[in-house]
């Protein structure tokens, strides 16, 4: 039997259909030109602010640079040092106080907070905009209030504790009291923000759940921690990682309580007990001018945030399996 030879398509064809190819091409790109036009600023001030800067802070990590001289290649010393300075160190460990004393009662609060006001039926909205009025109020404006509300003498929290008979607060030079001053601005302008996450959450929660359990005898106790918590735990593990994230870069409140206190070179005030992470970064590169070692300091914050992010997503995700 001869073989069959296979069929080839004329050369004219099979041009047209590459030429019909493209040209489909050609129209799909003018249709969607415009779409691509509109999304391109936000890209072009991402790699210009964004990318850009993050790269460059990485490359001066391993250098040493006051900003205006030449740079000089120093390795890993940077991020040596970084790790061995006790200043930095007191940082850190100030910033986790803080974070603790702040995000633990922060949240619970707040879910606290968001499961009584989903129980309500009117005037929800009203309440919905008092709780997130502080998250958009100015933080330095509302800083510089409450840095007249622990004022030592004529603070308005010292004058209750006097009326009350109790002693004054050392608010600006207490070890506790600094954090704790800290720790009340935080939650202030955070607790109604992360209850109506809370209460976004709640709302998608099905009434049935509710229904069965009151028909079978639970109280609000029951039902709070056996159905409310179990079902909420993807809104909670978003909270915390915001929560972390916010509480280990704090650097606008310690700024205005703590700027210059006392007379302080350094910041954070007396024994730099106010003196958090980011606060230090901003002091080594933007008062000292040592722009390499701040952006190792800055990159060594950034991985302490990855780990505990992923610490607290780990967490969550055992509590839930």
């Amino acid at each position: 039997m001869g073989s069959v030879s296979p069929i080839t398509l004329p050369q004219s064809e099979t041009k047209t259909k590459s030429h019909a190819a493209s040209g489909q091409q050609k129209s799909k790109f003018r249709k969607y030109l415009p779409l691509y036009l509109s999304i391109l600023p936000y890209f072009v001030i991402f790699l210009v602010f964004s990318l850009v800067p993050i790269i460059f802070s990485l490359y001066l990590a391993f250098q040493r640079w006051d900003g205006i001289g030449k740079m000089t290649f120093v390795g890993f010393n940077n991020f040596t040092y970084a790790l061995t300075d006790p200043l930095f160190g007191t940082a850190i460990l100030n910033t986790f106080e803080v974070w603790i004393m702040s995000t633990v009662p922060m949240l619970f609060l707040a879910l606290a907070m968001a499961f009584l006001l989903n129980q309500r039926k009117r005037s929800k909205f009203l309440y919905q905009v008092c709780f997130f009025l502080p998250n958009i109020t100015s933080i330095v404006a509302v800083t510089l209030i409450f840095n007249s509300f622990f004022g030592v003498q004529y603070g308005l929290f010292n004058a209750v504790l006097t009326a009350l008979h109790l002693p004054a607060v050392q608010w600006f030079s207490d070890f506790w009291a600094m954090k704790w001053m800290l720790a009340m601005v935080v939650m202030w302008r955070w607790i109604g923000y992360n209850g109506l996450v809370y209460m976004a959450g709640l709302q998608s929660i099905p009434t049935d759940f509710y229904e069965a359990a009151r028909l079978d005898g639970a109280n609000t106790f029951n039902i709070f921690f056996r159905i409310t918590i179990p079902l909420l735990r993807p809104v909670i593990l978003f909270t915390v990682i915001s929560s972390t994230i916010g509480g280990l870069t704090l650097f606008t409140e310690p700024k205005i309580l703590f700027n210059g206190a006392a007379g302080q070179s350094i910041p954070g005030g007396i024994g730099s007990q106010g003196l958090t992470m980011s606060l230090y970064q901003y002091y080594e590169s933007f008062t000292t001018f040592h722009f390499g070692y701040g952006a190792a300091v800055s990159w060594v914050i950034f991985f302490i945030l990855v780990i505990f992010t992923l610490l607290n997503w780990k967490l969550v995700q055992r509590g839930e399996n």
